[in-house]
């Protein structure tokens, strides 16, 4: 399985891709970042995002992709920002039937460090030795996105059988209706 890692953001925005199954090495296919200015419009910005993950789906042909969630920040420019860069990406993933996972950091950093509360450092670290890199990728946002990648390579599967087996609810008619 290939799966597209997305660290969202609108200055930065981590992308990193990996391949592998349960059972073997995961291996690196490709990581960096999609950068815009500070100072542009957000609508620029918005759009430089999408036109980087577009060719970064175009290029690597992912079978998933994954997207951190967003979590409450002080600093709700920030949140606003990183919101919709992550929506950027889940809207360009369902463009192509993609499945798309949604992480919050705890759960990521869960996954590839063992712990929820590691740092960036420990997550850069492991992210090295998972995939057997040299050294760490840089910026973080770019060891971010590996680390994305990675958690749903090992818990995609089992939460699309999760939600596979779980029975759907019936439909409800709004009061009134016939």
């Amino acid at each position: 399985m290939r799966v597209l890692g997305v660290d969202p953001g609108l200055t930065r925005c981590g992308l990193g891709v990996v391949d592998g199954a349960l059972g073997s090495r995961a291996r690196l296919v490709e990581v960096g970042v999609v950068r815009t200015p500070a100072g542009a419009e957000v609508a620029d910005r918005l759009r430089a995002v999408a036109d980087g993950i577009d060719a970064w789906l175009d290029r690597t042909r992912p079978d998933a992709v994954a997207v951190e969630k967003v979590f409450s920040q002080a600093n709700v420019r920030t949140v606003m920002g990183t919101a919709q860069a992550g929506a950027v990406a889940i809207m360009l993933a369902a463009r192509r039937d993609l499945p798309v996972g949604l992480y919050t950091p705890s759960e990521v950093k869960a996954a590839v460090t063992g712990s929820g509360r590691a740092d960036k450092a420990q997550v850069g670290f492991m992210v090295t030795r998972l995939l057997g890199l040299t050294e760490v990728p840089r910026p973080a946002d770019a060891a971010d996105a590996l680390a994305l990648a990675l958690c749903h390579l090992w818990r995609g599967p089992a939460l699309a059988r999760l939600r596979a087996a779980a029975p759907v609810a019936p439909a409800r008619r709004p009061a009134g209706a016939s």
